[in-house]
């Protein structure tokens, strides 16, 4: 160990011109060596002086050290930024990689600095499979690390070579190039639920869009390549456009001439090229995929994202596009509407997605009018008027005056989605009239008074709802208004009108309206008998004046009760909508 107080002066003598040769060994000893404190034990504050003073002469004795073992010791004590930026200038090269490898592995940063000089291009792009895959793409991402700190007068920067350009894109491209030609779904997807199974089809590829979308002048021309033209014409039709629009966004926002710019970007792929991409545009690798009422479901709903991303190829591959519809629905069955599990949680959802796509893409009369039945057949939303508040209905009132109409509670909780998906059916040209006024008549009144709130539909279809929707000045059934206790106490029985909010549909099945309509009869000073109530409404809620009564009047001074209602405070997902009633009754069975 050495001294901490010598360090300065070993730094010095590493810096200076005039140390000899014969001194190296010395030197790089002293600063390779740990720092030792008074007593002669390891010294924390001495160690982390010594790692200063090493950096700061690190370049100077590389420079002048060429012995393997000595440049070894060196190496061996710089951290990955040190190295990085020694290799930049040259002062590391590719001979130093069998030493800095024993003790690293490959990182990005080394990679690029070794390339910046041409003659380590070829054994810099050997490097790049010991990297990660996610890594790959930051060789040229951080290929300029102090881009935005470099000073004016710096020396630039030289461009990537072009060499380890095009080895950093086929290396970003293969992993999707590969799991194109063999698509099957990873190990243990099985295993996985339905809510995990049923995301869009993710095709990766990440990195490689990073790297397409610094060279579009050779798209064309990628698109068309005998390995890389599937995962290329895939990467353009998945993020091309959309990648287009969010820049034009960005500029908008940040340009001090916004005004001036256009309001709708150029299309990011020219119609030479993206004739080009349809051969990927109905997912054709995918058609033979596991579990068919997973795969189908998921292909359909990617390419009508890229339809929404893309409008063009409607009119360039409509015949296509049609085919595929029909393939798919039929290949996965997904207009049968089977035995829905009590656990799917998903599949109002997954059945919304559905109809939504199918409104964009199918031309099939029967298909779209199945998709209205589905839609029939879905639970009427619950539409809640919360109790008012002062402070939230000024907020309200300044931002939307009507914020109190049926059609604006049923979008508070996203209940609106059916009545927007059948609009969405309306609006495609195939679907039968009589599907639509067929569930016209079986909506939620508060799903009427949104058609009629929003334009853009087609006018046969307004004219039919406003045919079934009840007169303007009528109150619409189904639409459970909380009160406040000065307005309920105006009401000539106050625990009867609270008593139906708890008998209301909303109440039942109305998910985060249930919640709202249980918290203000907890809150009202006029509750019904509360018995009722799930438990853990009531337990769990912040109103402790009201619950404790409640469990000293029931447990009173029965030792067992007491441990028994311990016991059963811990309202799993299950357990948390078992009324109070049967939950304080539960107590007198509860083994102590």
């Amino acid at each position: 160990m050495v001294n901490t107080r010598t360090y300065p002066l070993w730094r010095d003598l590493a810096m200076s011109e005039e140390l000899p040769g014969e001194a190296l060994k010395t030197v790089i000893g002293a600063l390779c060596s740990p720092a030792a404190g008074p007593g002669g034990g390891f010294d924390a504050q001495g160690e982390r002086w010594r790692e200063k003073a090493l950096q700061e002469a690190l370049p100077a004795l590389l420079a002048r050290t060429s012995a393997k073992r000595l440049r070894a010791q060196l190496l061996l004590n710089a951290d990955e930024n040190t190295l990085a930026a020694l290799a930049a200038d040259g002062t590391v090269t590719t001979g130093d990689l069998p030493a800095i490898l024993r003790h690293h592995k490959v990182w990005p940063g080394l990679v690029a600095a070794l390339a910046r000089h041409g003659d380590q291009v070829d054994a810099a792009i050997e490097l790049l499979p010991r990297l990660s895959d996610h890594e790959v793409e930051h060789v040229v991402r951080d290929w300029d690390p102090n881009h935005f700190a470099r000073r004016a007068d710096a020396v630039p920067v030289p461009p990537v070579p072009q060499k380890l350009f095009d080895a950093v894109l086929e290396a970003c491209l293969t992993p999707l190039a590969a799991y194109l030609l063999h698509p099957q779904p990873e190990e243990e997807w099985e295993r996985l639920s339905t809510h995990q199974r049923d995301w869009s089809l993710e095709l990766g590829g990440r990195d490689g869009w990073a790297m397409l979308a610094r060279c579009p002048e050779r798209w064309q021309d990628l698109a068309a390549h005998p390995v890389f033209g599937a995962p290329v014409q895939h990467l353009l039709l998945d993020r091309a456009e959309t990648q287009a629009r969010e820049d034009a966004q960005l500029l908008n926002a940040t340009s001090p001439d916004a005004q001036e710019l256009r309001a709708e970007p150029v299309s990011a792929l020219s119609e030479e090229l993206l004739r080009a991409c349809l051969p990927a545009l109905c997912l054709p690798e995918l058609s033979e995929l596991l579990t068919p009422q997973v795969t189908a479901r998921r292909t359909l709903h990617h390419i009508a994202g890229r339809v929404r991303a893309n409008p063009r190829v409607v009119d360039l591959a409509d015949e296509q596009l049609h085919t595929a519809v029909d393939e798919l629905v039929a290949r996965g069955r997904l207009l049968d509407w089977g035995d829905r599990q009590p656990d799917d949680h998903e599949f109002r959802s997954r059945l919304l997605r559905l109809v939504e796509d199918l409104a964009l893409l199918s031309v099939n009369p029967d298909h779209l009018t199945a998709a209205c039945a589905h839609l029939a057949r879905l639970d009427q939303p619950a539409v809640v008027s919360p109790a008012p508040s002062p402070r939230l209905t000024r907020v309200l009132h300044n931002i939307d005056p009507d914020h109190d109409r049926p059609a604006r509670h049923l979008e508070r909780n996203g209940e609106h989605r059916r009545v927007q998906r059948l609009a969405a059916l309306a609006a495609n040209p195939c679907t039968p009239h009589a599907a639509v006024t067929d569930v016209l008549n079986r909506l939620h009144p508060a799903e009427l008074a949104w058609i009629a709130e929003r334009s853009g539909s087609p006018g046969w279809f307004l004219a039919a709802a406003a045919a079934i929707t009840p007169p303007e000045e009528e109150e619409p059934s189904g639409v459970v208004r909380l009160l406040d206790d000065d307005a309920l106490a105006s009401q000539p029985d106050p625990a009867a009108v609270l008593q139906s909010w708890l008998d209301s549909p909303a109440a039942k099945d109305g998910g985060l309206s249930r919640s709202e309509i249980y918290r203000s009869v907890i809150a009202s000073a006029h509750h019904t008998p509360e018995r009722q109530i799930p438990a853990a409404e009531v337990l769990t809620g912040n109103r402790p004046k009201y619950v404790l009564p409640l469990l000293l009047e029931h447990c009173g001074r029965s030792t067992e009760r007491w441990k028994a209602l311990g016991a059963a405070m811990t309202f799993g997902h299950d357990e948390g909508k078992v009324p109070l009633g049967q939950f304080l009754d539960s107590l007198d069975r509860t083994p102590s």
